[in-house]
């Protein structure tokens, strides 16, 4: 414009990452949830440590699909895990699920949900404190994962799941 013109217009684009969700667990629920998930624009892990079931044959929407320990990718992508994110853990099987849950607690992820029942989370629980994770930490953990909307099929898990993040990204602003 003319220099002397007091009055300017300035566009600004901002182009923020896209939110992340790492999924631990290759088990039928971890299919349908990728799928959401990608709809609600995160980039999404799987992650799994037996070979037979961490393919992306098995989950082609996913944008990784790791074949490691839980605790090993956390260490490795824990620094770039904020509020936005999400870390989903659907194993039912405690030598997964309790190093994928302290590596999740010790991260800025605004999101950590536990798939199970009440039985089984009282013993993963009891795990977590003779780990010394605190009652605050503890805290942050959401199990059963998902809010409950009466889902029956995994797609409405995975809708009550994707739920429950958004509502607690929503309850951090």
């Amino acid at each position: 414009g003319e220099a002397r013109e007091s009055a300017i217009s300035v566009f600004v684009e901002s182009f923020a990452p896209p939110p992340q969700m790492l999924i631990f667990g290759a088990v039928d629920f971890t299919a349908a949830l990728v799928r959401i998930a990608k709809v609600l624009g995160y980039r999404v892990t799987v992650c799994d440590a037996r070979p037979v079931f961490a393919t992306t044959q098995r989950f082609p929407g996913a944008d990784a699909v790791e074949v490691r320990w839980p605790n090993d990718l956390l260490d490795e992508v824990g620094t770039q895990l904020g509020p936005r994110d999400a870390v989903c853990v659907l194993t039912h099987d405690n030598k997964f699920d309790v190093p994928a849950i302290t590596g999740a607690l010790a991260t800025d992820v605004g999101y950590i949900g536990v798939m199970g029942s009440k039985r089984r989370w009282e013993s993963t629980r009891d795990l977590l404190d003779g780990a010394g994770l605190s009652d605050g930490e503890i805290a942050r953990i959401r199990n059963p994962i998902g809010l409950d909307i009466g889902a029956e099929t995994v797609e409405e898990i995975a809708v009550s799941i994707m739920s429950e993040v958004i509502g607690t990204a929503t309850d951090q602003s």
